[in-house]
């Protein structure tokens, strides 16, 4: 197999590209990232080296909304896409959606004509449960039939571009595959995310912002579950469905702050409630069953084991995510810059 991995340098990819390069030796995977402030190089160390020197891994930083420098990456003639690239907070889209449009919708349209027109076998779509919008506390969990109703411009440009990759299976007979998870946790994880950011504050002993009052419920999912279940997709599913991947861990926010500071030995006093952000999904949960059925897939952390595990990697990795913080993190793309002359170059 040669695989192309979108957003690789981020939180779930670089995650995803660790796996493959560790459970599937024979494979030859090309990461390309943009580099935004996002993608951070650091989160291969290590596990990317001798891949590099057997010639089974390559990294390329491109622009996936770049329909010319899309079609010449794809005459490395991939037999699949693993499509993580996105812009993914809530909070960034709100103040400004125009990003979150560019790279979601139009850099998966531009793969998908690349894909196409270069003849790869699958393009496997990674999107969110949040396109299913929010539920009731008393309603039954999302599943793959549920209406698509975004609350925000993230999950509308998730939602379009989900659209978007089923039409070409409709409408092209291309091979395609989406998958929709709820909120990931584990290493690696960008620090303005729920759980990082909760971490890092509690150690260092600031203040813990909750929004309202903490009772927005999500479903916790290990990323190293997710990246199992997109590789289970990726090499079962079948073409043209969807499939849902959760933890079984519905959780308010609030109880996973106070877990957080019970773990890490920190002060409830250090919790502020603010404004809530606007538009705020209630709850999220995700029924899993198909992809049990049809992949074999189910979670094999329990939120408890998963999450202090997590909280164990941030005290044992306080540089990594320090260097995030100072904007230090950016000084590895710049260093990759300055041997990267292009797609052509790094292929």
């Amino acid at each position: 197999m040669h695989v192309l991995v979108t957003g690789g340098m981020g939180f779930i990819g670089s995650n995803f590209v660790r796996m493959l390069l560790r459970d599937r030796p024979l494979w030859k995977v090309v990461n390309l990232d943009l580099l935004t402030y996002a993608g951070n190089p650091e989160n291969l160390t290590g596990a990317i080296e001798d891949a590099e020197q057997e010639g089974r891994y390559r990294f390329v930083r491109a622009d996936i909304a770049d329909p010319a420098a899309m079609a010449d990456l794809f005459n490395a003639h991939f037999n699949a896409v693993v499509h993580f690239a996105a812009e993914s907070h809530v909070d960034r889209s709100i103040q400004s959606a125009g990003p979150f449009v560019r790279t979601n919708v139009v850099g998966t349209q531009v793969l998908l004509d690349a894909a196409r027109a270069s003849g790869v076998r699958r393009f496997l779509h990674v999107s969110t449960d949040e396109v299913y919008g929010d539920l009731e506390m008393d309603e039954p969990a999302f599943t793959e039939l549920t209406p698509i109703t975004p609350s925000s411009p993230y999950s509308a440009s998730k939602a379009a571009s989900d659209h978007l990759a089923l039409a070409y299976h409709r409408t092209h007979k291309m091979d395609v595959v989406v998958t929709r998870c709820s909120n990931n946790y584990g290493p690696y994880q960008f620090p303005e995310k729920l759980i990082p950011l909760m971490i890092a504050n509690a150690v260092e002993g600031g203040r813990l912002p909750v929004y309202g009052k903490g009772l927005n419920v999500r479903d916790w999912i290990h990323v190293e579950d997710h990246c199992l279940g997109v590789l289970a997709a990726l090499e079962k599913g079948r073409a043209g469905e969807v499939y849902n991947f959760g933890g079984a861990s519905e959780r308010a926010n609030i109880e996973v702050v106070r877990e957080i500071i019970r773990i890490v030995g920190a002060s409830p006093d250090q919790i502020q409630y603010v404004t809530d952000r606007p538009g705020h999904d209630r709850r999220y949960a995700i029924d899993f069953s198909k992809a049990t059925a049809e992949l074999g897939w189910n979670p094999a952390r329990t939120f408890e084991v998963g999450l202090e595990a997590t909280i164990r990697w941030y005290l044992e990795n306080r540089e990594w995510w320090q260097r995030v913080r100072e904007g230090a993190y950016l000084e590895s793309s710049r260093m990759i810059l300055s041997w990267s002359s292009g797609v052509g170059a790094t292929v």
